[in-house]
């Protein structure tokens, strides 16, 4: 069974990089956890994969009333629970994976059979803090997580 590529990405403030674009090129579906600051953004993300994002505190506009606070989308057995602040989660039952974003740290972290994944900034850099994305392997009922920076 071939593993799906899930491409992670977050609070990439209104800017996409080429290095991120070309981590994320050859994913499956991309994720993004919020703070995306424009459309142009999703546009971009939607040419490589199909896309699910949710709002972050930074979204505001016309553009991003649409999008949701939170999403649950699965992978085959696989539930992925997307929320921008990882302090807004009300865990839904049988979610295997947790993807936050906003803190701008990059962080992988199992809690009571729970994956949590943030992964980090992919926009301007933030104080000291990492420029990062990552990506998610899914295999049957099996998921690991990989971050990566840049």
């Amino acid at each position: 069974m071939n593993a799906l590529r899930i491409g992670l990405v977050s609070d990439t403030h209104n800017l996409l990089r080429p290095e991120v674009l070309d981590f994320l090129r050859g994913a499956d579906h991309i994720v993004h956890g919020g703070d995306i600051c424009g459309e142009a953004v999703l546009a971009a993300l939607r040419e490589l994969a199909p896309l699910t994002v949710v709002r972050g505190n930074n979204d505001r506009g016309a553009w991003a009333e649409p999008l949701p606070w939170e999403d649950t989308v699965r992978f085959g057995e696989v539930a992925v629970h997307v929320v921008h602040d990882v302090q807004d989660l009300l865990l839904p039952e049988g979610v295997r994976v947790v993807v936050t974003g906003h803190s701008h740290k990059p962080k992988v972290e199992e809690k009571d059979g729970v994956l949590y994944v943030n992964p980090g900034s992919a926009g301007p850099r933030r104080f000291k803090l990492p420029i990062s994305a990552g990506e998610l392997r899914i295999a049957g009922g099996e998921v690991t997580a990989h971050l990566v920076q840049f």
